[in-house]
């Protein structure tokens, strides 16, 4: 299992995930019965989750939409559709890379996807520019978006 980043807000839960694995990890190595505490504790962390989440200032709400690991366009594309087909250019000057959109099927049903895509590192980021589209990035929305009423996706 991958670390997660957390925000110094949600420090408290952090250090209760820390301990519910360390607890886990014992519990694997030993003999020893701790499901019942293991229990106890994911119950509180829950509790501290909604606690810490149902009481955010607007800064931390930023923080969050911000967050490192927040997934993007194309993580969605791939976890909800299926038999995606990017299309590409806006079909007068260029192709906008942080601009995606294409075919897809989601639950069966044929369905055009646009979305912006920022990028994960900095090198796929300057290739997207940093997620600000350009005109053709938003011809290129254009052209999908009449593509779909055409054809009633």
């Amino acid at each position: 299992m991958s670390k997660r980043t957390f925000l110094d807000f949600e420090q408290p839960i952090a250090e209760l995930e820390n301990k519910i694995e360390e607890l886990r990890y014992v519990q694997n190595e030993s003999a020893v019965d701790i499901s019942q505490e293991i229990d106890q504790l994911s119950k509180k962390s829950q509790q501290l989750t909604k606690d810490v989440y149902s009481n955010l200032t607007p800064w931390q709400i930023t923080k969050i939409a911000r967050h490192p690991e927040r997934p993007y366009t194309l993580d969605y594309i791939q976890e909800l559709f299926t038999d995606f087909v990017e299309m590409h250019g806006d079909r007068h000057f260029a192709d906008d890379l942080s601009m995606v959109g294409g075919l897809a099927r989601f639950n069966g049903n044929a369905c055009m996807v646009i979305g912006q895509q920022k990028g994960r590192d900095t090198k796929e980021r300057g290739l997207r520019n940093f997620g600000m589209s350009k005109p053709e990035g938003y011809r290129k929305a254009l052209r999908l978006m009449k593509t779909a009423e055409k054809f009633k996706l």
